[in-house]
Order: C-alpha cells, then sequence, then structure tokens
C-alpha cells in the first residue's frame, strides 16, 4: 500500500495532503527505469572487460596457441633462410672460386614465384587471416625455389669437381683437429680481443682450444714450406707451413711439437704435430691459417668435408662471436 504524504501549510495551519498527479508518476517511473539501464549496461561492460564466457575462454586459449606455434614457425623459417644464405654464400664465393667458375646471378637466385594468381584459390576461400597465410605460402615458395637453384649448382659442381680431383685434394677441406662435438673452435677470423693486451686487434686465423698433445692434422695435401721452433714467448711458437699449390697455404701455429720437415710431401689428414701452448698463447690451442695469394682469408669458409649443413651453420656461429683470442 502506498504512502500518505502531507505538508504543513503555513497559510492554514494545517497538514495537508500532497496530491501526485499521473505526470509525476511517469517521471518518477522513467527516472528509476534511467538509472536502472544505466546500471544494468555498466554491470554489462564490467561483466565483459573482466570475465569471459567459458566459449570465449576456449577461444582465447586457442588462439594464443596459434600464436605461439606461429611464431615457432616464424623463428624456424628465419633459421632455414639463414641457412641457405650461407649455402648460397659458399657456393658462391669458395666452390665456384676454386673451380674458376661464375657465381650465379643474383637475378637468378631471387627470381620470384609467381604473383597473387598463384594463390587464387586460397585468395577466395574467404579466409579471416589471408595476407598472412598468402605471405607464408609465398616465402616456403620462394625457400624451395632457391632449394631447387643451389641443387642444381651443386649438381654443376660436382660434375666439375670430377675432373679436378687433385686439384681438390690439394686445397684445405677440413678442420685441422678431431672436433666432432663442435666444441673446440674457441675463437674466429676477425678482430678480437688480444690475450695478452686486452685491445680489439685483427686475429688473423681460427683457434681450436684442445689439450696438450691433441694431434693435429694437415688439412690439403701439400708440401712443408716451413717447420719452426721457437722458445719465445711472444708470436706463433712451434710453427708449421703447409704449401698446397693453386696458391693456397695453411699455417699451423702454437704446437707442443711437429712430426714433420722441411720440404716432407704431406695428405690430408695427415698427422703433422701435437697441440700445445708456445709462443704468445694463452691456453693450449691450435691457430689456424690460411693464406691465398699472398693474402690471409678465413679460414672457416674452407671446413667442407666431414660435416653437414647444420654442422657447418653451428661452427659459422662460433667462429662469428666477438670474444678474446688464445693468442
Amino acid at each position: 500500500m502506498a504512502r500518505i504524504k502531507y505538508y504543513y501549510d503555513t497559510e492554514t495551519c494545517k497538514y495537508e495532503r500532497i496530491k501526485v498527479s499521473t505526470w509525476d508518476v511517469l517521471l518518477n517511473l522513467l527516472g528509476f527505469l534511467t538509472v536502472a539501464l544505466i546500471v544494468a549496461v555498466g554491470i554489462v561492460f564490467a561483466y565483459n572487460q573482466y570475465f569471459e564466457s567459458p566459449k570465449e575462454a576456449r577461444l582465447r586459449k586457442e588462439n594464443d596457441e596459434l600464436k605461439f606455434h606461429y611464431q615457432i614457425l616464424e623463428n624456424e623459417m628465419e633459421r632455414a633462410k639463414d641457412m641457405m644464405a650461407a649455402l648460397q654464400e659458399r657456393d658462391d664465393n669458395i666452390y665456384r672460386v676454386i673451380f674458376e667458375a661464375e657465381p650465379i646471378p643474383s637475378t637468378i637466385r631471387a627470381a620470384g614465384v609467381g604473383g597473387a594468381e598463384r594463390y587464387k584459390d586460397l585468395l577466395e576461400s574467404g579466409l579471416e587471416q589471408e595476407d598472412l597465410i598468402v605471405n607464408n605460402f609465398s616465402r616456403v615458395d620462394k625457400l624451395k625455389k632457391e632449394m631447387y637453384i643451389q641443387t642444381k649448382s651443386y649438381d654443376e659442381i660436382m660434375a666439375m669437381a670430377m675432373n679436378k680431383s687433385k686439384m681438390l685434394a690439394s686445397i684445405p677441406a677440413i678442420q685441422p683437429i678431431q672436433n666432432k662435438e663442435l666444441t673446440r673452435l674457441a675463437s674466429g677470423f676477425g678482430r678480437r680481443i688480444h690475450p695478452i693486451y686486452k685491445a680489439r686487434r685483427m686475429h688473423w686465423g681460427i683457434d681450436f682450444a684442445a689439450p696438450r698433445g691433441t694431434p693435429v692434422y694437415a688439412t690439403g695435401d701439400g708440401t712443408v714450406k716451413l717447420a719452426k721452433s721457437s722458445i719465445r714467448k711472444t708470436g706463433y711458437g712451434n710453427q708449421i707451413e703447409i704449401e698446397h699449390g693453386y696458391g693456397y697455404i695453411t699455417k699451423y701455429a702454437h704446437l707442443q711439437l711437429f712430426v714433420v720437415k722441411k720440404g716432407q710431401k704431406v695428405k690430408r689428414g695427415q698427422l703433422i704435430g701435437y697441440v700445445g701452448s708456445t709462443g704468445g698463447s694463452t691456453a693450449p690451442h691450435v691457430h689456424y691459417e690460411i693464406i691465398k695469394d699472398g693474402k690471409k682469408i678465413d679460414p672457416i669458409q674452407f671446413i667442407i668435408q666431414d660435416v653437414t649443413d647444420s654442422e657447418y651453420q653451428k661452427l659459422l656461429e662460433l667462429a662469428s662471436r666477438e670474444n678474446q683470442s688464445l693468442g
């Protein structure tokens, strides 16, 4: 039952009953409904903002998983791209240089794989993430084409190699010590921190760290040009140089001792000495250099036998670290 309201009339000095019109009732009702609507909208907004339905939670979880696996796929694509670039680099600047063949033109390596027409079926299927999916298909197709071109290049190089077996046996092509676990490459070619002077200096070879007495092997057929002992605490220490012909010379430094002499013929993989720490060395290792036509070049490019492409990629990563050399 509605409560009856009164007001005090000062003229009559009596309490008079308040009369409520229909319009007042409607205004009060409208105000109540407005407030209720605002509160309801606020509740719905807060729920959507801070809470989610089971379906939304499931969709969000699936979306997060897709993002996670897409990032993994993206990383793998980048790794594959980097590996292909390393193979192309070796092909153009090592293999083809060795066989005096012209490098594959960049216009051929970078040739496209077709325009949007190639992915017409995908574009017409109404995909939500159309650009993302088409872009990934395009990248995969480009990588496949580069792999095909590289395969044909290797076929061509193999044919040339069959006619240059003596040259191939002479050119440095293996690591100077056993390194199956790929853990002994300590410092690469380039500017490195000198272990004694503690300043960045040019490091003209690769350092392979190993215990004293570890066997050191010739990396290609040739003739011992130099077998020199030294008691000085600076320089290369006990060292060997092998002349391979075709403009190539290899150097093996900081040896404990060597077992070959000047003028001796050696074969790739033949024992020539043992790891030491002579000369300006701070730890047992062999410092390995390659000189081509009187110019020192990066030996990492010539480790082309007894390693897979992925193993070579790991050696390349180790050699590229700008750390401290061993001597």
